[in-house]
């Protein structure tokens, strides 16, 4: 019985999306629920599993191709067996007589998906040079791409004989260039970012924060902490603590604009700015005001291995009042977030950093870390801004002002 294959049914705010991987090729056996392709939109990767036990019978939209919500991709068996992997009748055929070079890369047609193939072509890589890390055998795209950016410079040449090594300095000499297109997210990130530069009135105010009694908080308590809730403690948790207690008492820094209206949220949703290999991605903890420390924590880690893995859907991304982001994990040390539109107002953190500052008289070290609060002057005057930052601040230097709502 053949049924059609489907891209997944769309949010109302994707219109369409890229096959961005065939797992299973024509022909190959496949098991109910087991993923064949994934439809990557400008958002997340969404998957699509084989409805039955059976094979792929024909792909009609590609990889790199453009589908739409429920259009039909291709075409699938249900109880058809599969044919004989590709990897095992090479197996067999070997012994009986040893193929010449250019056979032997014909050969690896059969274990190179579509996309590896292009790119293999397009970059003038020998598929049998390319190790394959698919399943038996399959060369994908990741690894070829893998082998182009660990060729040694000159290419082919580099492993040429000594004779050969001006050569290799010719080709040093030249300005290469690759050209890659944008991915749906990548693409997305750079449409919402120039949009909030041009559309809204933005400006940055800054502050700094001594991290001290947090670290020595965590120190104090970190392993009873991990014991009682099997994840240890930090710093994101208590920032977001702190920013939805700030939140509440400066409701103008916790509204969106929607076309001519303010609109102010009586809840605290936190985006947390997540970076993955596909780009920059904020899931949101919903309703932080009613999470714990231990239960923040575990929903960033949660999230954090979704990204990872492109597991996040839409709903894990839909909505936030307010965006908490932290480049001070790659080493930034001040910066200037851009507004995660239509929030108002998006707080960045920085790397904690020893620093001499007067204390009551005398020079003391301190680990000290930059606060930046990018809001939107249209909403938020600048008296509230600075006041919501100092009231982080204070917070963070004083925890038991979360607890005490002081």
């Amino acid at each position: 019985m053949s049924t059609e294959i489907k891209a997944p049914v769309f949010p109302e705010s994707v219109a369409e999306g890229t096959v961005a991987t065939w797992h299973k090729q024509p022909g190959e056996a496949c098991s109910r629920d087991e993923l064949i392709v994934d439809i990557e939109t400008d958002k997340v990767v969404l998957e699509v599993v084989a409805p039955a036990d059976g094979v792929i019978e024909e792909v009609m939209k590609g990889e790199g191709d453009t589908v739409e919500s429920g259009e039909v991709i291709g075409k699938f068996k249900e109880g058809a067996a599969g044919e004989s992997k590709p990897a095992e009748s090479k197996k067999e055929e070997a012994p009986k007589e040893e193929a010449p070079k250019e056979e032997a890369a014909a050969s690896g047609d059969a274990i190179l998906s579509p996309a590896a193939r292009k790119l293999a072509d397009e970059n003038n890589v020998d598929p049998n040079s390319v190790k394959g890390t698919g399943k038996d055998g399959r060369v994908t795209k990741e690894d070829v791409q893998s082998h182009i950016d660990n060729k040694p410079v000159g290419g082919a040449a580099a492993a040429a004989p000594a004779a050969a090594m001006p050569e290799v300095n010719v080709a040093s000499g030249e300005r290469p260039e690759k050209r890659v297109p944008m991915t749906r997210l990548r693409a997305s990130i750079a449409k919402r970012l120039v949009n909030a530069q041009q559309s809204a009135a933005m400006l940055t105010t800054f502050n700094e924060v001594n991290m001290g009694p947090i670290m020595e908080m965590r120190k104090q308590y970190q392993d009873s902490f991990v014991k009682r809730h099997g994840i240890k403690l930090g710093f994101m948790s208590f920032f977001t603590k702190a920013a939805t207690e700030a939140l509440k008492r400066f409701p103008a820094v916790n509204a969106s604009i929607d076309g001519n209206d303010m609109v102010y949220h009586g809840y605290q949703d936190i985006g947390v700015a997540v970076s993955t290999d596909r780009g920059l991605v904020v899931p949101v903890l919903r309703d932080s005001d009613a999470m714990g420390l231990a239960d923040i924590e575990k929903k960033i880690v949660e999230y954090g291995t979704k990204a990872k893995d492109g597991k996040l859907g839409i709903e894990d991304m839909t909505g936030g009042t307010f965006t908490i982001t932290n480049g001070g994990i790659f080493g930034s040390l001040i910066s200037t977030p851009i507004l995660n539109p239509p929030q108002t107002a998006i707080l960045g953190m920085h790397k904690i950093q020893e620093r001499p500052m007067a204390v009551n008289g005398k020079v003391e070290i301190q680990p000290m870390m930059y606060l930046a609060l990018s809001y939107d002057h249209r909403m938020i005057d600048g008296k509230e801004a600075v006041q919501f930052l100092v009231a982080i601040k204070e917070m963070l230097e004083d925890p038991a002002r979360i607890l005490l709502d002081v």
